[in-house]
């Protein structure tokens, strides 16, 4: 019974490590409705304005599209290239620290 109990208990603590994943991503934060395709530069004004409009903030690595699990963290860099530190649960990033790549 006891081995049982260990067996669950580890299973649970492996899960949960392995649900979060803490890196640093360099990309675009954009917004959800352009995506991968607005992952530049000259796009910045239009994502701005969509963010603003209540589109969601993104980050944009590649062709990879990431959610931000808090906006207001990337609110001044919507349109920019950055460095994002964070974690990683699922498909959102709760960012940590984020600064102008």
């Amino acid at each position: 019974m006891k081995k049982y109990f260990f067996a669950v208990v580890f299973a649970f603590f492996a899960t949960i490590t392995l649900a979060s994943d803490k890196g640093t991503w360099t990309g675009f934060i954009t917004d959800d409705h352009c995506g991968v395709k607005s992952a530049n530069e000259s796009h910045a004004e239009c994502a701005k304005k969509c963010v603003a409009g209540g589109k969601q903030a993104v980050l944009v690595v590649g062709d990879k599209m990431y959610k931000i699990s808090d906006p207001q963290k990337v609110a001044d860099f919507v349109g920019k290239k950055v460095i994002i530190k964070g974690e990683l649960n699922g498909d959102a990033i709760d960012v940590q620290k984020v600064k102008k790549a």
